[in-house]
């Protein structure tokens, strides 16, 4: 299975937002141990990097990244997925754009703690503790 992981959730690991880290920690193993595979979109790089930098410091923020490289597949963000994201029917562009590649990867979830932000998704939409449950 194909997932890709909001940014808040990459969030909740890496801030240990707790009580959402914990089930977010837990995808996070299944991306790991090969149960899912899991997809970031390519802004999620750079908004996780822009968060942490100001944080705990650039080589620290450097360092979260290539975790998260080696780790996770980059969904990217070319002309063709701004321009389907602009077209469609989402009230934030930022969360077209994640859903938009979510598309063009083939993702066959995208996981959230903003479920509503993605009601027009064509894609099913899980919290971070559903999706947990129905890969435990």
């Amino acid at each position: 299975m194909k997932i890709l992981l909001d940014t808040n959730i990459v969030l909740d690991v890496l801030m240990d937002r707790i009580p959402f880290s914990d089930a977010a920690t837990e995808l996070f193993s299944k991306v790991e141990d090969g149960t899912v595979i899991g997809y970031l979109c390519g802004t999620t790089i750079t908004t996780v990097y822009y968060l942490a930098a100001k944080t705990v410091g650039a080589p620290r923020a450097r360092e979260e990244i290539k975790k998260l490289l080696s780790l996770f597949e980059v969904a990217p963000v070319n002309r063709l997925v701004l321009e389907s994201a602009l077209v469609a029917d989402f009230n934030d562009l930022e969360d077209a754009v994640i859903h938009e590649a979510a598309c063009h990867v083939g993702a066959e979830a995208i996981v959230t703690r903003n479920q509503k932000d993605f009601k027009k998704s064509g894609i099913p939409v899980y919290s971070s503790e559903e999706l947990a449950k129905i890969l435990a």
